[in-house]
């Protein structure tokens, strides 16, 4: 049997989101792209896109230090971001 409410809560789904990309045009698609990219550096961004090109050997083979640097970068926020943020927030809300 189909639910009742399911027709409800897709169109109040479909209106926020039908707001935000009409802002999101607005701005030619810059709110998308914060949101993707949120905490990374404009560096990380070409290394990342050169690494897609080149693959991950020849851009070290290229520029070890560049690629030292965006690996470390990478480590750093993917570690706050994944690791210890989740775990401080775990942590105070517990309640302990």
């Amino acid at each position: 049997m189909k639910s009742l409410w399911l027709p409800i809560l897709q169109n109040a789904i479909k209106w926020p989101w039908k707001i935000f990309q009409r802002f999101d045009q607005s701005i030619d698609g810059g709110a998308k792209f914060f949101f993707r990219h949120w905490g990374k550096t404009r560096f990380m961004l070409a290394m990342s896109k050169k690494a897609q090109v080149m693959g991950l050997e020849g851009l070290f083979l290229k520029t070890p230090k560049a690629f030292i640097y965006f690996f470390l970068l990478y480590l750093i926020r993917d570690t706050i971001l994944y690791i210890i943020l989740p775990i401080w927030i775990a942590n105070f809300t517990s309640g302990q």
